[in-house]
């Protein structure tokens, strides 16, 4: 498998071995050993799956008491991934970076702890699957606002998303609660 840094200290996006033919194709989506040799050693404790229309955003999420590392990629159809630093001693707090993961092109993203996470499906029927390195909280999950120009995500998108109630009321990083 491939490690590509990103521009944030901690994400990496990681390309696959993906054995293929005129039969389909062979991957291994997750290998602690050989994660493991390439720096990445985690452990993870739930598997989350959701499908989203075309046009859906879902983010910015992050749990501060129990932060999640997300070990996220597509299944089906295409997403475009972003997430914010929001580690106020970190050098890249409140910047973005973001990738484009599809069922084509198979690439995974590694999102540690302390990082704000969301995707909008730029598909009908996008799957996507991720792995956490903690339990999903929901009395500790915070939002970050999806297009606050204080981060600036350039989304890919030429249309207006569709976002839940939750996210449509996330705060802005000036009033954002932040890890230390």
């Amino acid at each position: 498998m491939k490690i590509i840094p990103t521009p944030l200290d901690g994400p990496v996006i990681i390309e696959p071995k993906v054995f293929g033919d005129e039969r389909g194709f062979f991957m291994e989506s997750w290998n602690a050993k050989a994660f493991a040799d390439a720096g990445l050693d985690l452990s993870f404790v739930q598997d989350n799956h959701s499908r989203s229309a075309r046009g859906v955003l879902r983010g910015m999420h992050y749990q501060l008491a129990r932060p999640q590392g997300k070990l996220v990629r597509v299944t089906r159809g295409r997403a475009w991934d972003a997430i914010v630093d929001m580690r106020r001693s970190s050098p890249g707090f409140g910047r973005w970076t973001g990738v484009e993961l599809s069922a084509e092109n198979h690439r995974m993203f590694w999102v540690p702890p302390g990082f704000a996470h969301g995707f909008v499906s730029l598909e009908d029927g996008t799957e996507f699957q991720y792995k956490c390195t903690d339990f999903y909280d929901p009395s500790d999950e915070h939002s970050l606002l999806w297009n606050d120009p204080a981060v600036g995500v350039d989304w890919p998108i030429d249309f207006t998303p569709q976002l839940s109630g939750k996210d449509q009321a996330g705060m802005p990083l000036a009033e954002a609660v932040t890890f230390a």
